[in-house]
């Protein structure tokens, strides 16, 4: 028996699937003991990189680096497509791509993190600090008009899903344009008519930070 997914890792065309195989212990709050939790953290943030990347050969970067990554650790990682979910497996469990049930003696050996959602509130304060570094070094490179439309969606992600700038996706980005800047934001003109080209900076932006 085994759980499925696509080879592929082209993950904004939604190419990694399968079917909930077993319950892993990120379910009831637990960690694996053999992957750190910063190397989690880690393939959790260039999960996020790749599929709001812009490039296709930057997305296929970060998920590059991301198995090599957990391969350090003896970890194999996929996307669980039905329910948005980063999921870490020993290797040991996998075969041709597939994870083999048979394989699995201790399920709480796994790791899994939800790509989407509301966030962890208790992670607010981290993520402030972190977009504040970033935002900082924005404006320095962009000037006040980008930065202040950078830091509407900073405060946006940060209130609403608890995430850093870097962890955004593109649903984000359309709420953020279409509900939260018209209704929230109070942009000055100038602001208000470069704001698309303001988020298409921080993303270039991001993307350098993180080469």
């Amino acid at each position: 028996m085994t759980e499925r997914f696509e080879e592929s890792e082209a993950e904004t065309a939604g190419s990694d699937g399968g079917d909930h195989a077993f319950e892993s212990a990120a379910n009831e709050g637990e960690r694996a003991p053999d992957i750190p939790e910063d190397a989690v953290e880690e393939a959790e943030r260039l999960t996020r990189l790749a599929r709001n990347a812009s490039d296709p050969d930057a997305a296929d970067a970060y998920r590059d680096h991301r198995s090599e990554l957990a391969d350090e650790h003896g970890y194999t990682p996929r996307v669980r497509e039905d329910d948005d979910t980063l999921v870490l497996y020993p290797s040991e469990w996998m075969a041709d791509g597939t994870v083999q049930l048979d394989r699995i003696e201790e399920t709480e050996r796994a790791v899994e993190r939800p790509l989407s959602g509301a966030g962890d509130p208790d992670r607010y304060e981290g993520v402030t600090e972190e977009n504040a570094t970033i935002l900082d070094r924005f404006e320095a490179e962009y000037g006040i008009d980008h930065a202040e439309n950078a830091r509407a969606y900073a405060t946006f992600l940060e209130n609403h899903h608890v995430r850093s700038l870097e962890e955004a996706t593109i649903d984000d980005r359309k709420e953020f344009l279409e509900e939260y800047y018209p209704r929230n934001a109070w942009p000055n003109e100038d602001q208000r008519a470069i704001v698309d080209r303001s988020l298409e900076l921080l993303e270039e932006h991001l993307e350098k930070r993180n080469e």
